[in-house]
């Protein structure tokens, strides 16, 4: 750190500044300024007025140039699962403190101090910032990686934007009491806080200089990295080469970019300088959760401005401030969930993703609710919006999913859904197996459409099961269609519970079978041996097939859903080609033999 820029820099922000004012900000001696003053007259840097003062000399000023910052860079990618519900509206960085967004807060301190050349890296919900291009002249670059890295390679994709320039880091969730950002900077840094007892934080060592030698997880009474970082062109010159290895790196993809100057000051080489800047106890702040915010602005202790905390304040009948100890459970593009607990008990609230309403009719799904309620095998349904799919449930504490593997697990899935097929309820809808296979294939081909090589093949082979199936005539009972083994809870007390009913409607009972085989992840055998536990008895050929068939559709089916799914950004891994084999497996299996099953 360049002391001696430092010393006029505070004496360009503030000629009235006194020695023990520039000890203070410094964090030096009276002694160590006194003589720190000495060098700059000496350097001609700075020169003594008539009235006593000091001045920065054109010497110093061309000094200070050197050290002025070119721009600030935001990290603004990440979804901030731990504020739900409110960041499945809004990001992180555009939540209001006092009247005011965080990340406008932080563009408008740049301002103050002249730097405009300022960068968003975006990612969730990027279309929400896009308003700051036009308001403060900022510019968006998008991060393709956000929903499965993190910020190591937020970095990465903007790693050429430090390149030879002092660049501030920011994050867009930080608040700032004060402006604390300068028109020159005159090393690298990362903010710090003292954080008095025992702390998880990232914590530092660091020399009389302030550069910091260490860095350790977790420690007491001590100084913490938090909040904003600055990047000198040396520094990145040094760092950003050790940045773009490790992002090459296997098992690096949940790396912090701190993480990489960590690594550094460890090896042999150690690290390019950073100083640690000490900031007081009130001037940085990271919430990290709506609890945290809550206790900064009252405002959100009765008023988040969320429809989602608003609905369960009204159901409750209490005031926001009642809804505590809330955490994400599902942030997919279906559905998004949060469980909240109220007066000690937790419930789940459900939310349907954007534009769901194509894929789900949420009439559909209340009135298989209604019509199952008397039997009580479903989760405690508190509140169900049929319009917008808006969802409160109690929480089943201490419940467990089943086990596809637990052949003890599957007898009780396999009784209760026996149960339920044999109850006779009825719905005036149906679930059409062959009209979603169409319904998601013409979604596919409007969205880059469908990479198999031999679909329009395995297709004909789906329409001739779904036509052999058709003319056998058989009945339709109001069915589950999703009964994969994480539908099924099992509660302490030994109940089980059937939950998430979106797809129910009337279809063939086998069709669950096939489904609950095919989300198993289950062979034929372990399919056969899944149907005789439902009959109760050794199943005929005719209801073999028919299992295998509606195994191949099904599998056909998800295939299709998880291509659309893929082709709006989310990644399925090895699924796709899963179900895919179902189709074709099941297909060739009736094909050499199983086909005289079915009766015409």
């Amino acid at each position: 750190m360049d002391r001696q820029a430092l010393l006029c820099r505070s004496i360009v922000e503030d000629p009235a500044i006194t020695q023990r004012e520039l000890a203070d900000r410094l964090f030096i001696s009276l002694g160590t300024v006194n003589n720190l003053m000495k060098e700059c007259v000496s350097a001609g840097h700075i020169r003594q007025t008539d009235d006593g003062r000091y001045e920065v000399t054109p010497s110093g000023l061309a000094l200070l140039e050197g050290y002025r910052v070119d721009g600030a860079v935001f990290i603004a990618a990440g979804f901030g699962s731990r504020f739900v519900p409110l960041t499945f509206e809004t990001p992180k960085g555009l939540l209001e403190v006092y009247g005011e967004r965080m990340i406008e807060r932080q563009i408008k301190q740049l301002h103050q101090v002249g730097i405009r050349d300022i960068t968003i890296v975006v990612g969730y919900l990027k279309e929400k910032f896009e308003y700051l291009i036009d308001r403060y002249g900022v510019k968006l670059l998008y991060n393709p990686e956000y929903f499965c890295k993190n910020t190591l390679a937020t970095l990465y994709h903007a790693r050429k934007l430090f390149a030879r320039k002092n660049m501030y880091l920011l994050s867009s969730d930080n608040w700032m009491r004060r402006n604390m950002y300068h028109t020159y900077e005159c090393g690298a840094w990362y903010s710090a806080v003292h954080m008095p007892g025992e702390t998880s934080e990232w914590c530092l060592t660091y020399n009389k200089k302030g550069l910091i030698t260490d860095v350790h997880v977790g420690g007491q009474d001590t100084w913490v990295m938090y909040g904003p970082a600055f990047f000198s062109k040396a520094f990145s010159e040094r760092f950003f080469p050790a940045l773009e290895q490790y992002y090459h790196q296997p098992g690096t993809e949940q790396f912090y970019w701190e993480q990489v100057y960590l690594e550094l000051l460890k090896g042999k080489k150690g690290a390019p300088d950073m100083y640690v800047n000490r900031q007081p106890q009130d001037q940085v702040y990271e919430f990290e959760n709506l609890e945290e915010l809550r206790l900064f602005d009252p405002r959100y202790q009765t008023r988040s401005d969320n429809k989602a905390m608003e609905l369960v304040s009204q159901v409750f009948k209490v005031p926001e401030s009642k809804i505590v100890h809330i955490r994400c459970l599902k942030a997919g593009m279906t559905n998004k969930s949060f469980l909240f607990q109220i007066d000690g008990k937790h419930y789940i609230c459900r939310i349907p993703g954007p534009g769901t309403e194509l894929l789900i009719d949420r009439t559909h799904e209340k009135a298989v609710y209604d019509a199952v309620a008397p039997l009580g095998i479903t989760e405690r349904v508190l509140y169900f919006n049929g319009e917008n799919g808006y969802k409160i449930s109690e929480y089943y504490e201490g419940a467990r999913t089943a086990d596809s593997e637990s052949p003890e697990d599957m007898a009780r899935c396999m009784d209760l859904l026996r149960r339920f097929h044999r109850s006779g309820l009825k719905v005036a809808h149906s679930f059409d197996l062959m009209g979603q296979i169409q319904f998601y294939e013409g979604l596919c081909l409007s969205h880059g459409g469908i990479p198999f090589e031999d679909y329009p093949e395995v297709k004909t082979w789906m329409t001739e099961l779904w036509d052999r199936i058709q003319a056998l005539g058989r009945p339709h009972i109001l069915c589950h269609i999703d009964p994969v083994v994480h539908n099924f809870l099992i509660l302490p007390d030994g109940k089980i519970r059937l939950i998430d009913w979106e797809y129910a409607g009337m279809a063939d009972p086998l069709l669950d079978i096939a489904m609950c085989s095919v989300y198993s992840y289950y062979d034929s055998g372990q399919a056969a041996a899944l149907l005789q536990t439902y009959l109760e008895r050794q199943p005929t050929n005719e209801e073999t097939a028919l299992v295998t068939a509606f195994m191949a559709l099904s599998g056909f089916l998800w295939s299709l859903w998880a291509i659309y799914k893929s082709s709006l950004g989310e990644e399925f891994g090895e699924y796709t080609i899963t179900m895919y084999r179902y189709a074709k497996n099941g297909y060739r299996q009736l094909a050499n033999g199983a086909f005289v099953t079915f009766h015409r």
